[in-house]
This record gives structure tokens, sequence and C-alpha cells, in this order.
């Protein structure tokens, strides 16, 4: 393992810097000193006010700097790079959601495919050190083998989703085979944390609870062959995303994927209850949701389950929150964000 750490003398591109992973990314780098640009569309698929929060706490870093642009736009994102010269890139920017992809996909292609072409002709243009991108567990479809590891075949994506993620990975390499674009592939595993997504299911329970709304549950109340998923909490992404991004693909293959996931998986109704403790804990007092099961949704799979021994083997780090300490931490975010109390 020959690990190099976060050099603070050159220049970060964070695409997506208003959301989730983009927006803590985009903190640990400022903390540290580094030069930060960070472009978003902020669009208003989830409440922009969040997206403005997460801006908010980031603009007083002197060495920030932030474009509202879409990477659609392939003017822009040349002239940014014209300007910018970054050298290390993380794409983040994407359209996110399985279960939105099927009613909108107009928006997946141009954000997720013309997006992201845009920003690896832009890398081809303007060489950089390192691309590094958001992939998604979801291009392991409904495999059945587990732990998914790097080496599977993902060749059967179950939404179109999926499918963006799988064109991203298939075009970076052929990015870094043809004109020599070191890239890396980011598996991300069912991401939570504060001020994340207010789309994914924990944050959309948690807001049912408070709206004195039911929670659906797509399990089918079948308790014996539950849903897994491997929750990662956001710091353990960010500390994975900033070991790799000094350290890229080298040799004949400059493109390499690694799956960012917590590698321990937990039933969904698990994941429920402890969300239902961990509130009860921020509040004082015993929460419960009231659930209502329906069938499994179009594009949902019944279990993500990351190896991470390729990730630990190249930069020696692997995912160590718990799913008790990482619900506390978002429970008592949103009891405070929200003024729940």
């Amino acid at each position: 393992m020959n690990y190099k750490p976060i050099d603070t003398s050159k220049t970060y591109l964070v695409t997506g810097a208003a959301g989730f992973i983009g927006y803590y990314l985009s903190r640990n780098l400022l903390e540290q000193g580094c030069k930060v640009i960070g472009i978003d569309n902020v669009n208003d698929y989830y409440d922009v006010h969040l997206k403005h929060t997460r801006l908010g706490q980031l603009e007083p870093f002197n060495k920030f700097i932030f474009i509202k642009t879409d990477i659609s736009d392939k003017d822009r994102v040349m002239k940014i790079f014209d300007e910018y010269k970054p050298n290390v890139v993380v794409n983040l920017a994407a359209q996110a959601g399985v279960r939105y992809s099927i009613e909108n996909p107009d928006i997946y292609i141009q954000s997720n495919i013309i997006g992201f072409y845009n920003i690896l002709e832009a890398c081809r243009y303007y060489p950089v050190d390192h691309i590094l991108y958001a992939s998604s567990s979801s291009v392991y479809g409904a495999n059945k083998k587990v732990p998914f590891e790097e080496t599977d075949f993902v060749d059967n994506p179950v939404s179109l989703y999926a499918s963006t993620k799988k064109s991203n990975e298939l075009m970076a390499h052929t990015y870094s085979h043809l004109y020599k674009v070191p890239a890396t592939g980011l598996r991300f595993f069912t991401v939570y944390g504060p001020m994340g997504r207010p789309d994914m299911a924990y944050f959309g329970f948690t807001n049912k609870y408070f709206a004195g709304e039911p929670i659906k549950i797509f399990n089918n109340g079948d308790f014996a062959n539950d849903l897994y998923r491997d929750f990662t909490f956001i710091d353990d992404i960010v500390e994975g995303i900033e070991r790799l991004l000094c350290n890229p693909p080298e040799g004949e293959v400059q493109h390499i994927v690694y799956n960012i996931g917590n590698n321990s998986p937990e039933k969904l109704m698990t994941f429920i209850q402890t969300l239902e403790k961990t509130l009860s804990n921020s509040l004082g007092r015993e929460v419960q949701f009231e659930k209502v099961f329906e069938a499994l949704k179009p594009g949902d799979v019944p279990a993500t389950y990351a190896s991470t021994d390729l990730l630990q083997k190249a930069v020696g780090f692997k995912p160590k929150t718990s799913i008790k300490d990482g619900l506390q931490k978002f429970a008592d975010w949103y009891v405070e964000y929200y003024k729940v109390k």
C-alpha cells in the first residue's frame, strides 16, 4: 500500500457541491486548507432550502468558489476547467433515486450521461491528476451472490438509474484507455446521516412520523425474507473518498472501481426499529411509527452488501460507524434542525 495523503496545494473541483456527499467532502477539504471549486445546479428534486443550508456553511471559507451551473452545459463546463485548471475532480452531480428514474427518465440521461460525458471531455482537454466519480451499489442489480465484489457481473441493471451508473463506469474506462485520464469509480451503498437526502427512506420515515402519517414499507410484510441494506454513514463515505483523492490508479489500466459500503448489512426492519429508538432518545419520549406494508417496488433489489476488501487493500480503510451511532447523529440533527421538540 503506497498511500499518499491529501495534497493541500492542489485545486479540487467537486460537482454536486450542494448535495449530501458533495457538501461533506467539500467542507472536509476546506477545513484542511484546500482550494475547492464547487458546482451545482441546485435543482428542486428535493428541498432546496436544505441545499442552501449546506452551501451557507461552505461559503465562509475563503478558498471556496461556488458556481451555479448544470454539468449538462458543455460550454460552461469547459470554461470552468479553462479558468480554474483543477488538479483533482470529484463528480458527484447526478440525478439520484431508483424509483424517480421510472417516472422521469429524461433527467437521468441529461445529468448522469450527458453531464458526465462533459466532465470527461473537460478532463481530456484540461488534463487532471485524477477524476473520481459516483457510481452506485444499484449496478449489482438483483445479484444473488453476496457480498458484492467489484469483479462481479453487473450487466443486468433493474432500473434506469442503475443503467446510467453502469454507463458511467464504461465511459470512464474508455476515457482512461484512450486519453490516459486516471479515473476511479465509487460504488456507494445506501449513504445516510445528518443533512442527508430527504428522498431516502430513513429521512422520509422521520418526516412522515412528524406529519402524523404512516410509513410505507415495501417488503410485503415478510420479515423472514426482509430486505437487507448496507447502510453507510456519511463520515465513512467521505473518509473513503479522501483517502483515494491523491491515489489515482497506476499502470497500464488507469481505471478502477471500488465499493464504499459498511460491509455489515442490516434488515430493513432492524434499521427502522433503530431509527425509532434514536428518535426516542433525541426527543425524550417514545417514538413508534405507524407502519403499512406493501409489495416490493419495481427497480428495488432484495439486498445490498458490499465487499470492501479492495478498498481496504488500496488505502487501508474500512467503514466502521454502526447504524445505532449513525442514526443517533441523524436523529439529533433532525430534531434540532426542524425544531420538532
